[in-house]
């Protein structure tokens, strides 16, 4: 999959356009040219469908970030719950758009040679940067929940009220062994398109996931013995919270709202792995690959509203920021949440070879960007990648630190920033003071006040919450 002739072929792809041809052209790769095969953009013709892209994106889009979802509701109430998570899926359907029309005129399907197109070599290394920050939290906090979740699973199934000790019941070993066994085969294939069938199976799961999410809102009865009142102390308005622990929350502002906005940012991110499937994708179009992002977002969009909702309608304000935890404290060994557990493990284990593809991508074109594709590299990269994302999972304690400071940052430089920069840089057929570029400009504004202020928060709730626990409690 990955791009390595790119430099020179997009060259050959794009001299034509700036000749003269126009720049809104709905198909920069024509179809048919007097009989003979056109140039592509790679060393072979994209064969992928219009469903196993659709697949490829949801589950790029799907991952770790629908666990937090309804924890994001607790702390915002419904109404704006909804509110935000409508505005981010139409923002990254438009920030879609508009790395597809970039893309179209200038005739590049890498997002680190539109940064480069953009800005130079600094456009490249910043634009390869964020992807490879933002995926390798993305990988980091899939890990994360095999780390806590697989060691549960195997200590229920072995009917063990608690851990014996043994190292298959340790995290940290087997997220060591899935990277292995799992994780690297697949990260070894050389194209993205082939899989679309691991990315099929793996939305099944989720599907069966959001449907237990569905049905143990009317199993489970609220308040549940089981829970403490240390979610509601920590974000109750003068005590109201702590005597009405089912109360729905229309609307809610408190300090750990400052995570919504990054989770559901992180939630919607695919934008790295937009113009990889583009370039797979069989008869590529401007306007067919904006279609499938759409279903994608749509389909995504239903999915993490329903989890959100009767998740939060199940604990309400004793949420947790990773959902799974909040329902083993109502039965450990429920066969129903150990089958969701189960499906939820596949799923996020077999999403990491599809966020892997976008990094290797990315240092391979920094790195070495004139070289044919080489298996060294691309093995060699892929282990180095797992790695470092194991190092991290092993060292971090908290998934809300991954999902808040990663969603802060990268989510925002890949939704709003960089495609709306890249817009206003390449796009020279429009003036500044066109409406579709000082929509690009206010996108891009939006990108750094989500950014600035998401950050702000986060660390304030990080001094609130260091001296609590620092006040003698």
């Amino acid at each position: 999959m990955e791009l390595q002739k790119l430099t020179n072929g997009h060259h050959q792809g794009f001299q034509h356009l700036e000749e003269g041809e126009s720049p809104e052209r709905e198909e920069f790769l024509p179809h048919k040219s007097d009989g003979e095969n056109p140039p592509q953009f790679t060393d072979f013709e994209g064969k992928t469908s219009f469903g196993m892209s659709v697949f490829n994106l949801s589950n790029a889009i799907m991952g770790s970030g629908i666990l937090g979802l309804s924890y994001a509701m607790s702390n915002t109430g419904i109404i704006l719950f909804l509110i935000l998570l409508t505005c981010i899926a139409v923002l990254s359907s438009y920030s879609v758009h508009l790395l597809l029309r970039s893309a179209g005129v200038v005739g590049i399907r890498a997002y680190e040679q539109l940064g480069k197109r953009a800005f130079g070599h600094p456009g490249k290394i910043l634009a390869a940067l964020v992807i490879t920050m933002h995926n390798i939290g993305a990988m980091s906090s899939y890990l994360f929940i095999v780390k806590y979740e697989l060691p549960l699973v195997i200590q229920a199934f072995l009917g063990l009220q608690h851990s014996s000790g043994e190292w298959f019941l340790n995290g940290n070993y087997l997220i060591i062994v899935v990277s292995i066994l799992i994780i690297l085969p697949l990260a070894l294939m050389r194209q993205l398109g082939y899989l679309g069938y691991t990315s099929g199976f793996s939305l099944t799961c989720m599907v069966f996931f959001l449907i237990s999410v569905i049905y143990k809102k009317f199993n489970i009865p609220c308040p549940f013995d089981g829970f403490t009142n240390h979610t509601a102390e920590n974000i109750s308005i003068d005590g109201e919270y702590r005597e009405r622990p089912c109360a729905i929350s229309v609307t809610l502002v408190v300090l750990q709202t400052a995570y919504t906005v990054p989770i559901l940012a992180f939630a919607f991110v695919c934008h790295p792995e937009v113009l990889p499937i583009y370039t797979e994708l069989r008869n590529p179009t401007k306007r067919r690959m904006q279609a499938i992002a759409n279903v994608s977002i749509l389909g995504m969009f239903v999915m993490y509203l329903l989890t959100a909702i009767f998740g939060y309608l199940t604990f309400y304000l004793n949420t947790e920021a990773e959902l799974l935890h909040t329902y083993s404290k109502v039965d450990p060994l429920d066969t129903l949440i150990l089958c969701v557990r189960l499906a939820v493990l596949v799923a996020v284990t077999l999403t990491v070879p599809v966020v892997l593809f976008p990094i290797r991508r990315a240092l391979l074109q920094l790195l070495f960007p004139d070289k044919p594709f080489h298996w060294v590299r691309h093995i060699s990269i892929a282990l180095c990648l797992l790695f470092i994302v194991n190092l991290l999972v092993i060292s971090v304690p908290n998934i809300r630190d991954i999902f808040g400071i990663i969603g802060a940052t990268s989510a925002p430089s890949l939704i709003f920033i960089l495609p709306g920069l890249f817009y206003i840089r390449i796009v020279s057929t429009e003036p500044m003071n066109s409406r579709p570029k000082i929509q690009a400009a206010c996108f891009t504004a939006l990108g750094f006040i989500f950014m600035s202020m998401s950050l702000t928060f986060i660390t304030l709730d990080w001094v609130y919450e260091e001296n609590r626990s620092g006040g003698g409690h």
